[in-house]
């Protein structure tokens, strides 16, 4: 009989699709074993933790500015990284992730995640089209209409786009807490959605009454922005040690506690912090490695930060 080793037996497990069967299974890099989380309507695993971009890589034609991103990204893709989201919205930053993804020859496991922000049909399309010449590569998997501007417009777009195979996944998104009910509208009543993103981390849990429920009976992946409130979670936890019991979920930093508290939801697919800093992305990518809180333990967090 041949000896396989738990990194074999994982392939194979995923291959035969009987994750489902057996439990959660996590994909492994060489070295570590990376926490993944499912795309619903698909099957497909992805990282639980992904790099979000606004401000951090709208650095222009800074050469140095920009160099220093290429070692972020490539120090996201060596701790398992995948999904990395944008907008055209964000200044330079999808031009700027163009250029570092040059520089590390397009990692095979990316996930380019970016969104149609404008007014109009004929407009949605070329500024999509841009996007995917600024990335410099051959398909989206994921086209967000970000914050719902225009979404009939764009969805339409999408829904061909998709048929097409120009795109893989469709999502819409929203942030700080704008629009919460036309986006609960739109889940109830919309079946070409593949994934949707909002913000929720542990201070805003406003997405926990509501969208997050939602988003599991629909079966949409889930992808959270702002998980550090904009760098505001950090103010509170300043200079204050880590309680003792985060050992226990493999937690080492402020930035792990956060993070691991929103992939540990049953409805997150995975979360987007943002850095422009190589130490931060190592931090942050530490989520993704060990184990993660259950229900009481996530209560336990919540109730050390409440009393910071």
């Amino acid at each position: 009989m041949p000896h396989y080793t738990r990194r074999h037996f994982l392939k194979i497990v995923n291959a035969l699709g009987l994750a489902s069967v057996i439990g959660p299974v996590r994909a492994l890099d060489t070295d570590s074993n990376y926490i993944t989380h499912t795309i619903p309507k698909s099957g497909e695993k992805i990282p639980s933790i992904g790099m979000g971009s606004w401000l951090t890589f709208a650095v222009g034609d800074d050469t140095k500015q920009k160099q220093q991103r290429v070692e972020v990204l490539s120090t996201f893709f060596e701790h398992g990284g995948a999904l990395i989201d944008s907008s055209p919205m964000y200044g330079t930053s999808e031009e700027v992730i163009g250029y570092c993804l040059k520089q590390l020859h397009y990692p095979k496991r990316l996930f380019a995640a970016t969104k149609v922000w404008t007014n109009g049909w004929q407009a949605g399309i070329r500024q999509m089209k841009h996007s995917q010449h600024l990335w410099g590569i051959d398909r989206f998997d994921l086209m967000q209409i970000h914050n719902l501007l225009d979404y009939d417009t764009h969805l339409a777009t999408l829904k061909h786009w998709k048929a097409e195979g120009k795109i893989r996944y469709i999502g819409v998104t929203t942030s700080h807490g704008r629009r919460h009910e036309e986006l609960i509208q739109i889940i109830k009543t919309e079946p070409a959605l593949d994934f949707v993103q909002f913000t929720y981390n542990i201070e805003d849990r406003e997405a926990e009454q509501y969208l997050l429920p939602l988003a599991k009976e629909r079966q949409l992946a889930v992808i959270i922005n702002r998980p550090f409130q904009r760098g505001g979670l950090f103010d509170r936890v300043k200079g204050k040690p880590l309680p003792a019991w985060a050992k226990e979920i493999d937690v080492h930093n402020w930035a792990q506690f956060f993070l691991k508290f929103i992939i540990s939801h049953p409805a997150v697919t995975a979360a987007i912090p943002a850095t422009s800093r190589v130490d931060h992305m190592r931090e942050n990518m530490g989520a993704m490695v060990g184990r993660l809180p259950n229900k009481s333990m996530r209560q336990q967090m919540l109730k050390t930060y409440e009393q910071l």
